[in-house]
């Protein structure tokens, strides 16, 4: 047996309410029962729980993602820098001048590569991610550094 109760919303809550019964073709009452008891359920807190468990792993999977990429930028950048300094004489002083030219030359250059490459979506850890492929990923864990 039913038992009928009057209630009141407000109307904005009632307009959502009629218009999402007329979108499922439920009657509304259907609804505010099923909300009601899905509301009132002891399990509804375990429903949230694990709604929430799953997108925390999400959110921790991508906070994982991000700090592989900043290691793999930073590693990259040390090994960079490492190689440079070891690899590169120092300058004589008449040559100090054109060297400075020709190194923003460069550097202008290597800025409008780095906005191409970034434009069309080609990251680093991409490509690292493709050149390594699973079953590769343990042999390379420790890459040899050349100095």
């Amino acid at each position: 047996m039913r038992t009928k109760h009057t209630f009141r919303l407000p109307p904005d809550l009632g307009l959502k309410l009629a218009d999402y019964a007329s979108r499922k073709r439920v009657p509304q009452a259907h609804i505010v029962e099923t909300a009601l008891a899905s509301f009132l359920s002891p399990d509804a807190s375990e429903r949230l729980e694990g709604a929430l468990g799953r997108r925390l792993d999400r959110l921790v999977r991508q906070v994982e993602r991000l700090e592989r990429d900043v290691t793999i930028s930073n590693e990259a950048l040390a090994l960079f820098v490492r190689f440079w300094l070891t690899t590169t004489p120092s300058l004589p002083d008449g040559a100090q001048q054109a060297a400075q030219a020709k190194g923003r030359e460069r550097y202008e250059g290597f800025v409008d590569a780095l906005g191409r490459r970034l434009a069309k979506g080609r990251t680093l850890s991409d490509e690292i991610s493709r050149d390594i492929g699973p079953d590769e990923g343990a042999e390379r864990d420790s890459p040899k550094e050349p100095v």
